[in-house]
């Protein structure tokens, strides 16, 4: 088993450190809300540490899941980041969901001082980091990912090798344009149905299992008849994945007009005070009054 230091303990990466424990890892954790890591500790034992440095130094491998590139760069490049004491022959495995770009600038850093990196994002949301099976899409050279994928096995049920380092980060917004479209899709059927007096339920109930079906319809139609968005992924981190999106587009010259609108659409819901509701809360922009 593997000594592991994970940094960010957020919605995803809290339960993400449990699995490594589970799995018999020795690990140490980092969260800059101390008392998180202090709960983490309490739940599963292990050890804390009061900086990123401290964290990283002696482990094998090095696990980040923070919010965005900003913070990434902090804890990796900062004063007290993992790079200060990242070991040679180590590999820094990240999963935020951030920029092609730090995922190539923290790649050459790791070189530099002879670690292994991966940009690994992840998808599956809550329950997928709770329940251990999350997909995970990695960027890195191959050496680095034979090595850290039986590790990510802890919370990872499909682990795809997609390339250089970036090409993770880059897979993750192919993953956000297709979500994007088709929630916009489904709170448009949704309300479309409500509208011509369905049982939507019923309606679900035969659709979900043809050609329109998806995880978000099956997952989500209920909540949304129900007007309930306290499930899943926030409006305001959608924001921040398809900022990246747009950006990566307007330097690679992708066209990507829905994805740009649906943007705008979340725009709209967090302007209606639902930056904290899950995606799926497109539908309350068409419905803003109803219940």
């Amino acid at each position: 088993m593997a000594k592991v230091a994970f940094i960010g303990l957020g919605t995803m990466g809290y339960p993400m450190a449990g699995h490594l424990v589970k799995a018999g890892h020795e690990v140490c954790v980092f969260n800059r809300t101390p008392s998180k890591a202090e709960a983490w500790v309490s739940e599963f034992g292990h050890r804390l540490a009061e900086t990123p440095a401290e964290a990283a130094e002696g482990a094998e491998f090095v696990m980040t899941c923070v919010g965005n590139d900003s913070d990434l760069a902090e804890v990796t490049l900062g004063e007290k980041g993992v790079l200060r004491t990242l070991a040679a022959d180590s590999i820094l495995i990240d999963h935020t969901t951030a920029s092609a770009e730090i995922a190539r600038q923290l790649d050459a850093a790791c070189k530099e001082c002879g670690a292994g990196f991966l940009d690994a994002p992840v998808s599956g949301g809550q329950a997928g980091a709770e329940n251990g099976v999350l997909g995970i899409m990695v960027g890195g050279d191959s050496a680095s990912f034979s090595r850290g994928q039986p590790v990510m096995q802890a919370y990872g049920k499909a682990i795809k090798h997609l390339g250089e380092a970036g090409n993770g980060q880059l897979t993750k917004m192919v993953n956000q344009i297709c979500i994007a479209g088709l929630v916009q899709g489904l709170a448009e059927a949704t309300h479309f149905l409500k509208q011509s007096g369905l049982d939507g339920e019923a309606v679900f109930d035969v659709i979900q299992h043809g050609a329109a079906g998806s995880w978000q319809m099956s997952n989500r139609h209920q909540t949304m008849l129900n007007d309930q968005y306290d499930f899943g992924f926030a409006v305001d981190w959608m924001r921040k994945d398809l900022a990246l999106v747009l950006d990566e587009a307007r330097r690679n010259g992708a066209r990507l007009p829905v994805t740009a609108l649906v943007d705008q659409f979340y725009a709209d819901v967090q302007t209606m005070g639902g930056g904290r509701w899950d995606t799926s809360s497109l539908l309350k922009r068409l419905e803003p009054g109803k219940k």
